[in-house]
């Protein structure tokens, strides 16, 4: 999404936001369908339960409903819901006694790559990008899921998971080598030193 159709969807949503603080369902039901499938993503980076991702996501609009009108924006709205879906995340998967999901499997990453290309050559991209994907740390996962996949910057990401810029950074490199070194061989090509 470039910086403009970012901007307008912000807009869009800071004025559901204030609609929501004035007890406007509706704004609340078009927010909800705005970012649930959105926040599910990100969430089957911390875990597979689809169970545990529901209740997040509702505890996440329970708050945002809760708390529409101490929305400071300070960050666009959709910072601030990662933000609260990632804390929630994590609480309910402490409280369930459930471990981050560094056990992934590619069925645990939706399809959505390469719209309008061949399926056979989506499907074989998804699989490898998941099994990849599966290879990293939650931490990793959670934060290029974050950058790549929903397109926020390191300072959104770090506000998100309330750590440090540099943080971000050191897992988004790791990630990144990390992928770099096993993309090739999960796809059964090898790389050539110094490329």
């Amino acid at each position: 999404m470039n910086e403009a159709n970012a901007r307008t969807a912000d807009a869009i949503d800071r004025a559901l936001l204030q609609r929501m603080a004035a007890g406007d369902h509706a704004a609340l039901a078009a927010l909800y369908r705005s970012y649930h499938g959105r926040l599910c993503r990100f969430l089957s980076r911390l875990t597979r339960r689809p169970d545990i991702i529901e209740e997040v996501v509702n505890d996440c609009f329970w708050i945002a409903w809760q708390h529409a009108g101490d929305f400071r924006g300070d960050a666009r709205v959709s910072t601030w819901l990662m933000g609260i879906t990632y804390r929630c995340g994590l609480k309910a998967l402490r409280r369930q006694g459930v471990e981050l999901a560094d056990d992934l499997t590619d069925d645990a990453f939706p399809p959505g790559l390469g719209e309008g290309t061949d399926p056979g050559e989506d499907r074989e991209l998804r699989d490898l990008l998941g099994k990849a994907l599966a290879l990293l740390s939650a931490d990793q996962r959670v934060v290029v899921e974050l950058v790549y996949g929903v397109g926020h910057s390191l300072n959104e990401v770090a506000a998100i998971l309330q750590c440090p810029v540099g943080t971000v950074k050191a897992r988004l490199f790791h990630a990144r080598m990390k992928l770099l070194n096993v993309v090739p061989a999960l796809s059964g090509e090898t790389r050539e030193q110094g490329s």
